[in-house]
């Protein structure tokens, strides 16, 4: 009999070393990107292991002693929106280990005040159509670019164009600067996107995603008179650099200012990465002028975890005396 559970230290033995295997991290978050490949699968594992080990908001399927799944979930940018970080399919045979998991993280966190759950996974994964038959809706479609920094050339072997320094009304990151980064948000996503991600501003500032530990993501906006038309962020972690990026449709040559902070920013950073949506085929061409090459696809997934219930019309009494 398979049973879901919250995680137990003694399940570090079944994580590592399920008949010799170790199973990937199927679950992509942009704070993890870049660190997949990893050549020493048993030093990912406990990696993994101790991202999740508390058991705060996770899962697990057993079988007797065997792992068969286990799934970890998040906060993004509060509590009314979760992530799934980690995901395990140890029951290949067995999609219905996984789609109880799902079930069990979406009712959790709907009791925990979640209106969301977001999932990344890699577009030609097993576990995408698994997530769509447990209630998750894709809604985007990311490439992931990638290329070594301007100190070691190009990843594809090109000369990248040179990092211009920033300017022209690039400036931090302020708090008063939210509302208008969500109104360039508005004007950058098409809106069956923003549906799904976020209608409002509060789910919005709900479904930010973190691309580094606390405190190593620095932000920068192009101020055009008041009015927000572009902006950044980037993390430097070790040797990886990460960064993402808004800009103003109608002023496309704020691209390849954005483009050209952040490679001067991430100078130091030995290997470059960004998930660049399928909406913004300029963004990934302005990317491979700079010698990125796609490194894979990946399908963003989103399923509620309440329905939207109407209110009921009020109307004026009749007939009743007061």
């Amino acid at each position: 009999m398979t049973t879901a559970r919250t995680v137990r230290p003694t399940d570090l033995v079944a994580l590592v070393a399920y008949n010799g295997r170790v199973f990937p991290n199927e679950a992509h978050t942009p704070d993890r990107i870049g660190k997949e490949a990893s050549p020493h699968p048993l030093e990912t594992a406990l990696e993994q292991w101790f991202s999740f080990a508390t058991g705060r908001h996770t899962w697990i399927s057993v079988k007797g002693a065997t792992l068969r799944g286990l799934v970890s979930a998040r906060r993004r940018g509060s509590k009314a929106a979760w992530e799934i970080d980690c995901l395990i399919d140890a029951a290949e045979d067995d999609s219905g280990v996984l789609l109880g998991l799902l079930d069990q993280v979406a009712a959790d966190a709907g009791r925990a005040g979640a209106e969301k759950v977001f999932l990344r996974v890699a577009s030609g994964s097993d576990v995408l159509k698994t997530a769509c038959r447990s209630g998750f809706s894709p809604y985007l479609t990311e490439r992931l670019m990638a290329a070594a920094s301007l100190r070691n050339g190009a990843s594809n072997g090109s000369e990248p164009k040179q990092a211009q320094p920033s300017g022209g009304g690039l400036r931090r990151w302020s708090r008063a600067d939210a509302y208008p980064a969500f109104r360039l948000y508005n004007l950058s996503t098409p809106e069956p996107v923003r549906q799904v991600e976020a209608a409002t501003f509060g789910e919005w500032q709900a479904t930010r995603e973190r691309m580094s530990p606390p405190r190593r993501a620095h932000q920068r906006v192009v101020d055009q008179g008041g009015r927000i038309a572009g902006w950044l962020r980037t993390a430097a972690v070790g040797e990886l650099g990460r960064f993402e990026l808004m800009a103003d449709p109608s002023a496309p040559e704020l691209l390849d200012q954005l483009i050209d902070a952040a490679l001067a920013r991430l100078a130091e950073q030995s290997a470059l990465f960004i998930l660049a949506p399928d909406f913004a085929p300029g963004l990934r061409e302005r990317l491979a002028d700079r010698g990125f090459v796609e490194r894979d696809e990946f399908t963003v997934l989103a399923r509620r975890t309440t329905r939207p219930v109407r209110m009921s019309e009020l109307a004026p009494a009749t007939g009743v005396q007061t």
